[in-house]
């Protein structure tokens, strides 16, 4: 989903970090690195519930080594792939901004704040530059099933199998939805609008909050068939209302997320069957 293609790039390839130890990342391939992706993560806000050093272990500690073999280097630039549903608290009526203080629940929402500091330290002390990308919640074609995280693919599969989707809570909490397209394409303008130096921050949302409900009712729509559901008692980790502001996003890069959650959902959906017969 790149836009560019063989020598015609105006900057160097992408590397995907995956979370591994810096001693598999070699200081003199690191050094020809142009930009760095990282989307590594091994956990979820439930999977670490009661477990804080399950978060420092696999998620903090392969970043750490990441930024040690980054080393010091001005042309290196980081995006680094955050959380704007695990850092932003409760907002009843005004969208969380990059500058609201975060104020996270889960372990795993503490763990992206403090990567977001080592990050902020990095740029400091080496001269480098990163971003810092605060997604919502992203879906689309290629996302699978994963047990506690990711409602969307979850509710598709409860739906193909006519199997009950077990909700937590009531159902009314409400979330933004990103279409994973539009998540690319902020990532693009971010490596293509290089910054000299330092750290930046930028939410990234689809910029219409829905419920829970709301969103089974348009899962029905699309889908055309009923989806059996059990409510089941809330978790103390998950907020009740998490909206995201991007005009941030749109000032820097004149961004704008186009593909609406009805299309989303429809694409997903029609990816879903033909790859899950």
């Amino acid at each position: 989903m790149g836009r560019h293609s063989g020598p015609q790039a105006t900057h160097p390839q992408p590397s995907l970090a995956k979370g591994v130890r810096s001693d598999s990342v070699p200081r003199m391939i690191a050094s020809e690195i142009g930009s760095v992706i990282y989307l590594a993560s091994a956990t979820t806000p439930g999977s670490s519930a009661g477990q804080p050093t399950l978060e420092v272990n696999e998620n903090l500690a392969p970043l750490a080594d990441l930024l040690e073999a980054m080393g010091e280097s001005a042309e290196r630039h980081l995006i680094y792939f955050s959380s704007a549903g695990a850092l932003y608290g409760t907002s009843p009526d005004v969208a969380s901004k990059e500058s609201d203080p975060p104020m996270p629940r889960s372990y795993h929402g503490a763990a992206k704040v403090a990567a977001e500091q080592f990050i902020r330290a990095w740029t400091v002390q080496t001269g480098a530059k990163a971003t810092i990308l605060r997604p919502s919640n992203v879906y689309g074609p290629g996302q699978a099933e994963r047990l506690g995280f990711g409602i969307i693919p979850t509710a598709l599969g409860s739906i193909l199998r006519d199997e009950p989707l077990t909700i937590w809570g009531s159902g009314e909490a409400v979330r933004d939805y990103l279409y994973i397209d539009d998540l690319v394409s902020l990532t693009l303008s971010a490596m293509d609008n290089d910054i000299h130096s330092g750290c930046r921050i930028l939410n990234a949302a689809g910029g219409h909050a829905v419920s829970i409900n709301e969103l089974m009712l348009l899962v029905e729509k699309i889908t055309g068939r009923r989806l059996q559901r059990i409510y089941s008692q809330g978790r103390s980790i998950d907020m009740d209302r998490v909206l995201v502001d991007i005009q941030k996003a749109e000032d820097m890069f004149g961004w704008q997320p186009i593909v609406s959650l009805e299309e989303g959902l429809e694409r997903t959906w029609n990816w879903y069957v033909r790859t899950h017969p």
